[in-house]
């Protein structure tokens, strides 16, 4: 499996033959990939996970790219006349030779007076985790996992404890592009990095445009 991020919480999945970009948004709209692309995975309607002129700029490239989601994004999208495929919480789709199951329901509590949206996270080929904004346990251990890390419904210490419960073999930070850049080090990989070693979690920089492989 391979896996670059763009930034924030934009992903491209290489597995199988299979191109999976996993929520492009308004932070990442000049530098996420938009050709050859299989699969979308969107997992909340929030802007900086969905951004309706990324999408269009992607199906533009990539026409044939099959888009999975929820019914809160759905809705979004049909006014749009876009096609998609829902997949909520407890479903799976097969595209080629990959799994990609929904997990979740609902987006973290960013505050009581705020409403809670819909959010599901995605697993891939039975490997790869991406909880979107929320800390979703998907009922097993991903070997890999993309930790949200920063933003107004979380603390880096329940992001370290969140990793923990799901005892990943590696993670890498996500929904990161909320901070100072210059700050962006420390925050997403120096502190979860010391933290989670001594339980057996490796954490990776996941450098903006450079691939992972697993």
């Amino acid at each position: 499996m391979k896996i670059t991020k763009y930034g924030h919480c934009c992903m491209l999945v290489e597995e199988k033959g299979l191109r999976i970009l996993i929520d492009p948004g308004s932070l990442t709209e000049s530098k996420q990939p938009t050709e050859n692309i299989d699969v979308v995975l969107i997992t909340h309607e929030h802007a900086d996970h969905f951004h309706v002129p990324s999408l269009k700029a992607i199906l533009a490239d990539s026409p044939q790219a099959k888009i999975y989601t929820i019914k809160s994004v759905g809705d979004l999208l049909e006014k749009e006349g876009t096609k998609f495929s829902l997949l909520t919480h407890g479903q799976s789709a097969t595209e080629g030779e990959v799994l990609i199951e929904a997990f979740g329901e609902k987006h973290a509590v960013m505050h009581s007076d705020v409403p809670v949206s819909d959010n599901t996270g995605f697993f891939i080929a039975e490997r790869f985790f991406f909880p979107g904004d929320a800390f979703v346990d998907p009922g097993k251990r991903p070997e890999i996992l993309a930790l949200p890390v920063a933003g107004p419904w979380l603390k880096l210490s329940e992001a370290i404890d969140y990793a923990k419960s799901l005892k990943p073999d590696v993670c890498f930070p996500v929904h990161d592009g909320v901070t100072v850049e210059f700050m962006r080090p420390a925050l997403s990989v120096m502190m979860p990095e010391r933290l989670l070693k001594m339980h057996g979690i490796r954490v990776l920089p996941a450098k903006e445009g450079e691939m992972m492989e697993f």
